[in-house]
């Protein structure tokens, strides 16, 4: 199971997207809305109804965390205590942890980032705290799967689904959403 998590504020495109991509693939994906109703408007006043509230969430079982970005929506999931706890949770089960834009954060403030390649959005490098920012518009190290923001949307749900189902297996994808032939 793999849990992307909504916050108010957060990014639409960086969360659905890759949401889409990992469906698509066959991968369960579960939304959980971390503000109490399962109703969560984004960055962009687009209302999301998630799967399930995060009491509901099953850290123990997840496969994957994906915090999608946006502001106010990463500095609400940054502020969540349970998020972090059940993120903790994951990091020391050496699960995959991934987010894009500005959500990185989360992980820096953390201090999971140590030494760890990622990337984000320009201008919230400060927060990846002891990270090694590379810019990159997608960058995998280890557990963690970073995205730049709301143009890497596409790459990071391949990234993401890669992770999951191994290397290349999002290639078909790529090619029946035309994104191959778009992106050269």
């Amino acid at each position: 199971m793999i849990y992307v998590f909504l916050a108010t504020g957060f990014e639409e495109i960086e969360a659905l997207t890759p949401i889409d991509i990992m469906r698509r693939a066959g991968l369960e994906v579960v939304t959980v809305s971390v503000t109490g109703d399962k109703t969560v408007v984004g960055t962009h006043g687009v209302p999301v109804t998630a799967d399930i509230l995060l009491g509901e969430a099953d850290f123990a079982a997840a496969e994957m965390l994906v915090l999608p970005g946006g502001l106010p929506g990463s500095t609400n999931l940054d502020a969540c205590a349970e998020l972090r706890k059940g993120i903790q949770t994951v990091y020391e089960a050496g699960k995959p942890l991934a987010a894009i834009c500005a959500a990185p954060m989360v992980y820096g403030h953390m201090g999971l980032l140590k030494g760890v390649r990622a990337t984000c959005y320009p201008g919230c490098e400060s927060h990846m705290e002891g990270a090694v920012y590379t810019a990159s518009i997608v960058e995998r190290d280890g557990q963690f799967i970073t995205g730049r923001g709301p143009a890497a949307a596409f790459e990071f749900g391949y990234a993401l689904t890669d992770r999951m189902l191994g290397e290349g297996a999002s290639q078909a994808l790529r090619d029946g959403m035309m994104y191959s032939q778009l992106m050269g």
